[in-house]
């Protein structure tokens, strides 16, 4: 078994962590309080070619590994969740395309990602539909149009007449009003039989006639991050914006699951790390009884338990990763969840201790921890909850006959 990184992965990881701390760190309060999308910084991160970090070398992404990811994650993180999850989520949506897109699909939307010059979404969550995917509601039904969209003129807007029109409501969307196109979960085959048929995955244009963003604030935490709702009133988008094959949309949707609950896995890692180093530092240099407190065994045995999660944390999301990266599927989905609601539950442990730690200065913003202590929460919640999780570990082992 092997345990190490390789020296690329640690050049990777070195250099992120030096981006993270030059041009992340030093704005991220500022980030926070305004709750505005850190665009400098999102276009810095693209420079280094950390907007298309995944997206394969043949479509101008840097091609990194599902490990290689995580490690990128957990640095962004570590600086600041807001910012981290802005710059990162720049391709949400767009590992559908990579999937199941078309070649055509591929360039055309995958490059400039890539470039650093459009920002993807992926809208499936609804006002009444969170957890439970499959009682999305937003409609896409097949319509003859006899000309393109007004607000899309090029010649392939419309190549043939065959339109998509789509009307639904969708809720809590990363990148809501940032984003030049999101792929959305869509109703398209309502009477098919079978409780997960009849949906489709439709890359969605946010310049279209009836797409409208309404941008969500006084989020709890990860505030520099956009989140919208979205409403699609008649949105029409042409026949090939269809992402793979017309009813599978329910299944690509699980198979992304897999690769984002590990993500927010490495995001719980980034954030508890994040909240124990500046616990560790504090601990150092705040003094009372004539010695740091770092001294005191009580502040030792928290920062111990703090370290030897993470550690844990970490080597649960890498086997999550290096399941992915191989191609080991029969454990996938059930690592994927372990990962995440282990990782998502230290991180929310970590940061709170790590609060306790810095006492009363822990509970403004003149501390980082504050911040982190906020930001920590959304990973039990987004990318399916915590009880999500169980439930789907429970199922992964029945099915292995393992209970």
């Amino acid at each position: 078994m092997e345990f190490g990184l390789s020296a690329e992965q640690k050049q990777i990881r070195d250099e992120v962590r030096k981006f993270a701390e030059n041009e992340i760190k030093p704005v991220a309060s500022e980030y926070d309080r305004e709750e505005k999308y850190p665009h400098e910084v999102v276009d810095k991160a693209a420079e280094m070619g950390l907007t298309g970090a995944a997206i394969p070398v043949e479509y101008g992404g840097a091609g990194y590994s599902t490990l290689d990811m995580m490690i990128i994650t957990e640095e962004l993180f570590a600086a600041d969740p807001g910012i981290g999850l802005s710059v990162l989520s720049t391709s949400f949506g767009t590992e559908a395309i990579v999937g199941h897109g078309s070649e055509e699909q591929k360039e055309e939307f995958l490059e400039p990602v890539a470039r650093g010059e459009a920002i993807t979404g992926a809208a499936i969550s609804e006002p009444h539909a969170g957890s439970d995917v499959s009682s999305i509601s937003t409609r896409a039904e097949k319509d003859t149009a006899e000309q393109s969209s007004p607000s899309r003129d090029s010649p392939e807007a419309n190549q043939d007449g065959d339109e998509w029109v789509i009307n639904g409501n969708k809720m809590w969307i990363t990148n809501g009003t940032v984003a030049d196109y999101v792929v959305m979960l869509c109703q398209t085959d309502p009477d098919a039989e079978g409780r997960y048929n009849g949906f489709s995955q439709i890359i969605v244009e946010t310049d279209r006639d009836g797409f409208t963003a309404e941008k969500i604030t006084g989020k709890l935490g990860i505030r520099a991050s956009d989140t919208a709702e979205l409403i699609l009133d008649d949105v029409r988008v042409p026949e090939e914006n269809l992402v793979g094959h017309r009813g599978a949309g329910f299944l690509q949707q699980m198979q992304f699951f897999d690769e984002t609950r590990t993500a927010v896995a490495a995001q719980g890692v980034g954030i508890a790390r994040g909240a124990a180093e500046r616990a560790l530092e504090y601990a150092e240099e705040r003094e009372q009884f004539g010695q740091s407190i770092g001294e005191f065994q009580a502040i030792q045995h928290k920062l111990s338990d703090m370290f030897t999660k993470i550690e844990a944390a970490r080597l649960l999301t890498y086997k999550s990763a290096w399941c992915d990266d191989t191609g080991n599927d029969d454990d996938l989905t059930m690592l994927a969840s372990m990962a995440k609601e282990y990782g998502s539950r230290i991180a929310v442990d970590v940061a709170d201790e790590a609060v306790q730690i810095h006492g009363g200065a822990g509970y403004v913003d003149d501390f980082d921890v504050e911040r982190l202590y906020r930001d920590a929460k959304i990973t039990q919640i987004y990318e399916g909850t915590t009880e999500i999780q169980k439930n789907i570990i429970a199922r992964e082992l029945q099915g292995k006959g393992l209970v």
